[in-house]
């Protein structure tokens, strides 16, 4: 049997094993363990291994430090425009000051909820539906700024406030619908009247330039027409004085070249006419020989007793010879004379 003294020993280590285990704590990691003496806080135990003074100094609160996920339940919502939508959504926040989480609010997820549904009543209740369906970000930035404000002196941090889903009434989403559809037959009608409209601009431009391209080739074929026109008359009055000059000269066969050629030029114009005609007239090539033999003995008797030109000493008379009868030959062949 054990002695009083081994078991007062005994006793002694048993004693200061309790009081080791009592006065060791270990925090793990994201945690934070306020430690109140005699029911008054005094400090915050960081993680890893801490040592308290134990039977006088006891741990108050666990708070977790890590960023957590908070689930706003769905509510109804009555817009400005006294439109009844329904709206969830859900929030992130973070304890940074243990002992402020701990000390300054009870029932802390209870406190942010509330809060936090009480502020999304109070922003989308500030805003029309369309407003409301098309601007998520704004509410959630108008939300995080507000929620974030009022948690502060509590020691956390709101990171992120987010609308999961809003849905308004099956009626306000049909006349949504429909007005949606409106709108957009109205943008198609109004893209179609406009592409309708340069359509008929740019056919009217290029009418206009067509236009403008016809009349300039016109007044340049004209003009070319013109050009050429006045060459032909400048080459025309250039063998007419030739053939004058050669006529004064007494060069009787210039004249039957230039009567021959022109008499040719106006059978060929009439012979390719587009008109019905019937021409009754000697074609046979005799009589185009002896109209010119003709018109060449007119020529001289006309030309035969006055001078060539006017600085040479005046020429002798020539006296024509008997006609005699002319074979067929080429008309366009000088005749010959005695």
């Amino acid at each position: 049997m054990l002695a009083g003294p081994d078991i007062v020993v005994i006793a002694l280590v048993a004693l200061v094993v309790l009081v080791l285990f009592a006065g060791i704590k270990t925090v793990p990691q994201g945690y934070r363990y306020t430690i109140e003496r005699f029911g008054r806080y005094t400090r915050t135990l960081e993680p890893g291994l801490n040592l308290i003074v134990p039977f006088i100094e006891r741990i108050g609160s666990k708070m977790n430090v890590m960023e957590q996920v908070l689930d706003v339940p769905t509510q109804e919502v009555i817009t400005k425009d006294n439109a009844s939508v329904s709206a969830d959504a859900v929030a992130f926040y973070q304890v940074l000051n243990a002992a402020e989480a701990a000390y300054q609010v009870a029932n802390l997820e209870n406190a942010i909820l509330n809060l936090t549904m009480t502020n999304i009543r109070s922003v989308m209740g500030s805003m029309d539906l369309d407003e409301l369906l098309s601007n998520r970000e704004v509410i959630n930035d108008r939300l995080l700024k507000v929620v974030d404000e009022a948690v502060r002196p509590w020691g956390i941090k709101v990171t992120r406030v987010e609308i999961k889903d809003i849905q308004p009434p099956v009626d306000l989403v049909d006349a949504m619908g429909r007005q949606m559809k409106a709108e957009r037959e109205k943008r198609a009608q109004v893209l179609e009247a406009e592409g309708f409209r340069n359509a008929q601009i740019l056919r009217a431009e290029g009418a206009k330039q067509s236009a403008i391209l016809e009349a300039e080739g016109q007044r340049e074929a004209a003009y070319r027409e013109a050009e050429a026109r006045e060459r032909l008359a400048e080459a025309e009055a250039k063998a007419t004085r030739m053939v004058s000059e050669a006529i004064a000269a007494g060069d009787l066969n210039a004249i039957n070249y230039f009567v021959a050629q022109k008499y040719t030029e106006a059978m060929t114009a009439i012979g390719t006419a587009n008109n019905s005609k019937i021409v009754l007239m000697p074609m046979e090539a005799s009589a185009l020989v002896g109209t010119l033999g003709g018109i060449g003995a007119i020529a001289r008797e006309v030309f035969g007793d006055q001078p060539a030109r006017p600085t040479p000493p005046p020429a002798a008379p020539r006296v024509a010879a008997p006609p005699r009868p002319t074979p067929a030959v080429n008309p366009f062949a000088p005749s010959s004379e005695t």
